[in-house]
């Protein structure tokens, strides 16, 4: 059966994302130095239509990672970084420009309503405003016997986690202190519904450390 798994970069102070996103700085004040280890590798430079890149542990784990997903949830503010209606969204059309790196189905949870966007290279945007539940159903549909990214950003990945929705969980621990942001396991509820059991650490030469676990529902 396929998994849904979230994948995602976080500083060693637990935030992925620094203080005052814009724009022009997406992930905030800082935030894109989670991220200089995968933008390095080959997998991901060649997802997105890059040239070159290294083959080491780090690219060894992003091409996993490509390689088992068939579809994506992520949440409105890291499709465009707004919010609203819209019509008053400056980047409505999100990051990536015609062809974006997902090659694959991707559902925006969205509280306003719009029509699916059909982009080059197999990328869809479906927007979905009736929760979660509804976003997973879909995107497992359209994953087949892949598995389901959970993207983020922080909100959507707590809403899952409370849900008791996920079966896996993959973090980048960055070698970077941000001191503020958006931190991952906030709001979160006292009572998991879940218990983390550690399957795989990583070492990288980036200094990142990848840490999977596994979610169990209790005995």
């Amino acid at each position: 059966m396929s998994k849904v798994v979230l994948d995602i970069s976080m500083s060693l102070d637990g935030y992925i994302a620094g203080p005052n996103a814009t724009l022009e700085e997406g992930l905030g004040e800082g935030g894109e130095r989670l991220h200089e280890w995968v933008v390095a590798v080959a997998a991901w430079r060649e997802s997105h239509d890059l040239s070159g890149g290294e083959e080491n542990v780090d690219n060894d784990v992003m091409a996993e990672h490509l390689q088992r997903i068939g579809a994506t949830v992520m949440g409105r503010r890291m499709f465009s970084g707004g919010d609203g209606p819209w019509e008053s969204d400056p980047n409505a059309d999100a990051w990536w420009g015609d062809d974006p790196p997902f090659h694959h189905p991707v559902f925006v949870l969205t509280h306003h309503p719009r029509d699916s966007v059909t982009k080059e290279g197999g990328t869809t945007f479906t927007f979905v405003n009736d929760g979660v539940e509804s976003a997973l159903q879909q995107a497992r549909a359209a994953a087949g016997e892949k598995d389901v990214a959970v993207a983020g950003g922080a909100n959507v990945a707590q809403q899952f986690l409370k849900a008791g929705l996920l079966d896996e969980l993959q973090i980048h621990v960055a070698p970077v202190l941000l001191g503020d942001g958006v931190r991952l396991f906030d709001n979160l509820v006292r009572d998991a519904p879940r218990e983390l059991v550690c399957t795989r650490v990583l070492e990288s030469p980036a200094g990142v450390t990848h840490i999977r676990y596994e979610l169990r529902r209790p005995d």
